[in-house]
C-alpha cells in the first residue's frame, strides 16, 4: 500500500466519522443538512484513475448509507459525482498543468474553485434529496432543502479551503 492510499484512507475515515458522529445529527430548521463528505470526492487530483475515483466515491456513499440509514441514497449521489468529477475538473485546468494537481483554492484561486465546486455540490444535493424524498410532491420544500443545503455545504468547503490555504502560507 503506498502513501497516497494511506492518506486517502485516513481522509476517508475522518470525513466518515465527522459526518456520522457530528454533521449527520444536524438538521437546521428541518431543511439544511450539512453533507460535507462530498468534499472528499471534490479533492481528487488531476489524472487520478477514474475507476479509483468511482470506487472511493461508492465506498464513501455506502458507508454513509450504512450508518445513517439512507439505503443507497448517498452511494448513488456520490458515485454520480465521482463519475463526473474528473471530466469536469479538466475544464478548469490548463493542459500543461502538473499531473497530480489537486483542486483547491491555492491552485485554482477562490473564484475558479467556487465555480468548480458549486455545480457539483448542487447536482449532488439535487440527486440526494430527490432520491431521499422519492416524490415530486411538495416541490417548494424540496427546492428549499436543495438550495439551503448547497449553500451550507459550499460555505463549509470554502471555509476548509481558506483554512488550508492560510495554514500553508504560514508554514512557508
Amino acid at each position: 500500500m503506498n502513501v497516497d492510499t494511506l492518506k486517502r484512507l485516513g481522509t476517508f475515515f475522518i470525513f466518515l466519522l465527522a459526518q456520522v458522529l457530528v454533521l449527520g445529527r444536524i438538521h437546521l430548521y428541518g431543511v439544511v443538512s450539512p453533507l460535507l463528505y462530498i468534499y472528499f470526492v471534490l479533492q481528487f487530483p488531476h489524472k487520478y484513475p477514474k475507476w479509483a475515483i468511482l470506487l472511493w466515491s461508492f465506498a464513501m456513499g455506502l458507508a454513509i448509507d450504512v450508518f445513517q440509514n439512507t439505503p443507497g441514497v448517498a452511494a448513488a449521489s456520490l458515485t454520480l459525482i465521482g463519475a463526473i468529477q474528473p471530466y469536469y475538473y479538466e475544464l478548469f485546468i490548463s493542459h500543461d498543468s502538473m499531473e497530480g494537481q489537486k483542486p483547491s483554492v491555492k491552485t485554482m484561486g477562490m473564484l475558479k474553485f467556487a465555480y468548480y465546486a458549486t455545480p457539483l455540490v448542487l447536482l449532488f444535493c439535487l440527486v440526494f434529496f430527490t432520491l431521499d424524498q422519492f416524490s415530486f410532491s411538495n416541490m417548494p420544500y424540496k427546492l428549499l432543502c436543495i438550495v439551503s443545503s448547497t449553500a451550507v455545504i459550499l460555505a463549509l468547503i470554502l471555509t476548509f479551503e481558506l483554512a488550508k490555504k492560510n495554514k500553508q502560507e504560514r508554514v512557508i
